[in-house]
């Protein structure tokens, strides 16, 4: 409704249209539970008291151990939640007669194919994230401090609060370039044609490398703190 105001009364001509903006809301709302937000409450259990310590006796590597364990957390209650939300906001609004605030199809089959691409690198990307809090919890024991603040970090700039093209001309370099714009930004502005096919495989791209950046200093990251690991619980 606040941007429903927003758009009734600008005078201005904006970079996303308000229909395009109904479904970015409605997608960010389908597929929350996709965001680096919080860890996994077993895992941070299993490290404050001692259970770590058969993870590192597993025959595997761990970091791809627990990775796996990250994209199943953010993507089980996910699919749960989006699925009938998806399906309300697309097919009942229209019916009862809510058109103007339902979620539109995508503009054309290419766009879609491209949206579900990024959607899985935006999962990739979150459970890079997810994980370096995962291994800062060898560190901090708690988990509490993560929880209070990668919400609202991960709402502001990954556009889940405001879609960042609304955001001023001073602040777009800056969020264009950051990791978080891939995780909501770049996959829902694809699906509304927002961001335009033919520009869309670099912002893909632009997904996929931070991934990969992330992923790189996860690992470091679990290597050095399993130099000189304190196991807890005796």
């Amino acid at each position: 409704m606040i941007l429903g105001a927003f758009f009734a009364t600008t005078m201005d001509e904006q970079p996303m249209s308000f229909a395009q903006v109904v479904s970015y809301v409605w997608l960010g709302q389908a597929f929350l539970g996709i965001l680096p937000w919080n860890v996994d409450d077993e895992l941070a259990r299993m490290i404050r008291e001692g259970g770590v310590s058969y993870e590192l006796m597993r025959p595997l590597d761990l970091y791809t151990f627990w990775f796996a364990r990250t994209v199943a957390l953010r993507t089980a209650t996910t699919t749960l939640r989006s699925v009938p939300m998806v399906l309300v906001a697309l097919i009942v609004l229209p019916i009862v007669g809510l058109s103007e605030y339902a979620l539109a199809p995508p503009p054309d089959p290419v766009s879609f194919t491209l949206f579900v691409v990024s959607l899985a690198a935006s999962v990739m990307l979150a459970s890079a994230i997810t994980m370096v809090m995962h291994v800062m919890l060898v560190w901090t024991l708690s988990g509490e401090g993560f929880n209070r603040i990668m919400p609202g970090l991960t709402n502001v700039l990954s556009g889940m609060v405001i879609p960042l093209p609304l955001f001023p001309d001073w602040a777009q370099p800056l969020l264009e370039w950051q990791p978080f714009r891939g995780l909501v930004d770049v996959p829902f502005r694809i699906y509304s044609g927002n961001i335009p096919a033919t520009e869309a495989i670099w912002d893909i791209l632009h997904q996929l490398v931070w991934t990969g950046v992330i992923v790189a200093f996860g690992r470091w990251l679990l290597q050095r703190s399993l130099r000189d690991l304190v196991v807890q619980g005796g």
